[in-house]
């Protein structure tokens, strides 16, 4: 039946259309964004997933420049304990050097005073950010430091951040407030043995920071009465120091190589969540093309159908002619 009331096939084509047209729009917006996911509306799944890692991927972020911080920190610190290692280390020499019979022992003293003094000038000057962890003046002991190392989400969706330790009481070599703390200020107790062959306990420190609470022993300095066995105890007490600042600088060096690999993992982490973001909700540029040339064809097929279906009415009027 022909009716000018209702024309199904124009009804039909424009509805065509209309599909064609919502469809055009559709290729277009992800085009134009790179999206195919790019609102809730789109995929809601996809984005919530999408939108929760790049949230984990700026805490990442985040965690990369507080392992850059912490990396600055312990090298920092680090150094200042290699060059204090070397410094004992050459007090050490001075003083086995004074063990010689005859020798000017005020002369070597005097060198040892110009070397205490560079020990304090490496323990004030080794600070990172108003942190040191080589010099105490704060008046509280030396405080357990925490880095920022990870930043982890679990199964259940709970997160957590993880840390690194560091002990700065293996690594404090001058504390104003209470010697004991100081690797450099504290008592040392050595037993040596005198020329008889008798066991004399003795106690030494290096240095004398004016501490609050002062040590209680003999500062290692020279003079030219001193007995030998009274040298040898100097050197055993410099020795105790030089295996505590040993070990506590090994242990920062591992902190050190720690943060680093950290930090390549990290970096690479937020490679990859950014890749599988992408999968997720990126648009395929070379799908998107694709099917904008095709719908721009079916675009101009529907405007055709739906100009011959709007003339057929017309034709109605040959017949009244």
């Amino acid at each position: 039946m022909t009716s000018i009331m209702t024309n199904a096939a124009a009804m039909a084509a424009l509805q065509t259309l209309r599909d064609i047209n919502a469809k055009m729009e559709t290729t277009q917006q992800r085009i134009s964004s790179g999206y195919r996911v790019e609102t809730a509306a789109d995929n809601a799944a996809y984005w919530s997933i999408a939108t929760t890692m790049r949230s984990d991927n700026a805490a990442l972020s985040s965690v990369q420049d507080a392992l850059g911080l912490g990396a600055a920190k312990t090298d920092t610190a680090y150094t200042g304990l290699e060059t204090a290692v070397e410094v004992i280390t050459e007090i050490k020499a001075k003083l086995v050097a004074a063990r010689e019979p005859g020798v000017d022992k005020l002369k070597i003293d005097a060198e040892l005073s110009e070397l205490k003094n560079q020990l304090k000038s490496i323990a004030e000057s080794a600070s990172f950010s108003g942190e040191n962890w080589l010099f105490n003046d704060t008046g509280n002991p030396p405080a357990v430091v925490e880095m920022v190392a990870s930043f982890n989400r679990s199964s259940n969706g709970t997160v957590a951040v993880e840390t690194l330790e560091f002990d700065t009481s293996t690594s404090t070599l001058i504390d104003t407030n209470d010697a004991a703390d100081g690797v450099l200020t504290r008592d040392y107790d050595v037993t040596v043995q005198d020329s008889d062959g008798t066991d004399v306990n003795l106690t030494y420190f290096l240095i004398d920071a004016g501490s609050a609470t002062a040590a209680t022993g003999e500062e290692i300095k020279l003079t030219n009465d001193l007995e030998p066995h009274e040298i040898d105890g100097m050197i055993s007490a410099v020795e105790e120091m030089l295996k505590t600042l040993t070990d506590s600088a090994a242990t920062l060096g591992s902190i050190n190589t720690r943060i680093s690999m950290q930090e390549d993992f990290v970096a690479t982490l937020m490679d990859v969540i950014d890749k599988g973001v992408g999968r997720l909700v990126d648009a395929d540029m070379n799908e998107e093309s694709t099917k904008l040339k095709a719908l721009q064809t079916q675009q101009q097929l529907g405007i055709q159908a739906l100009s011959i279906a709007n003339s057929n009415a017309e034709n109605i009027l040959q017949l009244f002619k």
